[in-house]
């Protein structure tokens, strides 16, 4: 299987844009990735489109990335849509890696766009309702209310927040392992303040004011133990790669490439809910460092689908950055703050540099490319080599339908 190696990468800004549309947005991240590169439109051999919302709030079904890239001069060439919930974005990388190393072709585009924000507010909302098993919502909930039930939140009126059904879905997984580990909203609440304080580096961040973790306690809350900072808010914004073979990469020259060390793909599975061994985050980074022979240790640098601050402080025990149960230890250690051990979601995370939910997971390669090159500025993160990705999409059962693990090394 040929290496495979991201020479490019582009991003647009991530925020709220009712003017701009999906072709707009998907055109700012591939100009920029294609500049990255030194190539051109007419080099790609074949582009993976990601794409989750275009459907509900536009009523565009179908044929998203031909419209959205060929104005680019992307004609004449294999162009396939990408749907995997909020994994759309990695998934679309991962099959770019996929068309490479099985020696297709030299060259390929991974793209993510979404255009979540609309008049209707109501729709921005609908296009988490079909994330998980809709033929069984009434079940779906009654197992999260009884996983809840490790924690109950305090005895007071509060008039929920609007929010999409994930929330709910967070809040409950947090309580799970409040009542099974002694986290607190406190934990939770420092991760959040993190991020916010860590995308005032961030000049692509939807939001970029820094925040206490006082002050997300206070804000308003969503759905307990989550407040309105933890979340990750409806953002419209896309990201790109573009990925070649080792001997694409050698002709071109190796100063800024970055290789993909192991791109995993997983589905969940019928498992019971105290088994977070078996948790498809678990099993999907425990095959990534097998196939790259690196190893949690060797980690540099960490971007995770933080769609709440809850998912960071389980997603760094998921994958083998402290033991089971010590992720609010190893958030309020400052252990993941940028200066520390292992930085997590120096971008500012889903919760502030805003989660396009198409263009997300290529949005944490960006990052991550950037950071290994030594390019990210103020919020460089020394001596980054190894840099690790996870992004989920969808719920089923206890967890994320799909999760993929990228790790790349420089």
């Amino acid at each position: 299987m040929e290496k495979t190696y991201i020479v490019g990468i582009g991003m647009s800004h991530f925020g709220r844009f009712l003017n701009r549309g999906l072709a707009d947005l998907t055109g700012e991240a591939v100009t920029e990735a294609l500049a990255d590169s030194g190539l051109a439109a007419h080099d790609i051999g074949a582009a993976y489109f990601a794409n989750a919302s275009q459907g509900v709030v536009e009523g565009q079904h179908l044929v998203r990335g031909q419209l959205a890239l060929r104005r680019l001069g992307f004609q004449n060439l294999s162009i396939t849509n990408v749907e995997n919930a909020c994994a759309s974005g990695s998934t679309a990388l991962n099959a770019a890696v996929a068309y490479i190393a099985s020696g297709q072709g030299d060259v390929a585009l991974a793209v993510g766009a979404d255009k979540m924000n609309a008049p209707d507010r109501a729709l921005s909302f609908a296009i988490f309702d079909g994330a998980w098993d809709v033929g069984d919502v009434e079940g779906q909930i009654a197992r999260l209310e009884r996983l809840g039930q490790a924690m109950q939140p305090p005895e007071r009126a509060v008039e929920p927040g609007q929010r999409s059904v994930f929330m709910d879905v967070y809040a409950a997984l947090a309580r799970f392992h409040m009542g099974t580990f002694g986290t607190t909203q406190a934990d939770i609440a420092q991760v959040a303040a993190k991020n916010h304080s860590h995308s005032v580096l961030n000049p692509k961040a939807q939001y970029r004011h820094a925040m206490t973790a006082d002050e997300v306690l206070a804000a308003r809350e969503i759905s307990w133990p989550l407040t309105l900072p933890m979340c990750a808010p409806i953002s419209d914004g896309a990201a790109a790669a573009i990925v070649v073979s080792e001997k694409k990469a050698r002709r071109m020259g190796l100063t800024r490439a970055v290789r993909i060390a192991a791109s995993v793909q997983a589905a969940g599975s019928d498992r019971a809910a105290e088994d977070l061994d078996r948790h498809i985050c678990r099993r999907a980074v425990d095959r990534a460092y097998e196939l790259s022979g690196i190893g949690p240790e060797d980690v540099s640098v960490v971007e995770v689908h933080d769609a709440t601050a809850f998912a960071e402080l389980q997603q760094a025990e998921l994958l083998r950055l402290c033991p089971m149960g010590e992720g609010g230890r190893l958030a309020t250690s400052g252990a993941t703050t940028l200066g520390g051990r292992i930085p997590i979601n120096v971008s500012g995370g889903l919760e502030s540099r805003g989660h396009p939910i198409g263009a997300t997971g290529l949005a944490q390669i960006y990052e991550l490319v950037t950071q290994l090159r030594g390019e990210a500025g103020p919020r460089q993160v020394e001596g980054a080599r190894v840099g690790l990705a996870e992004n989920g999409g969808g719920f089923h059962g206890y967890e994320e339908a799909v999760a993929v693990i990228t790790l790349l090394q420089r």
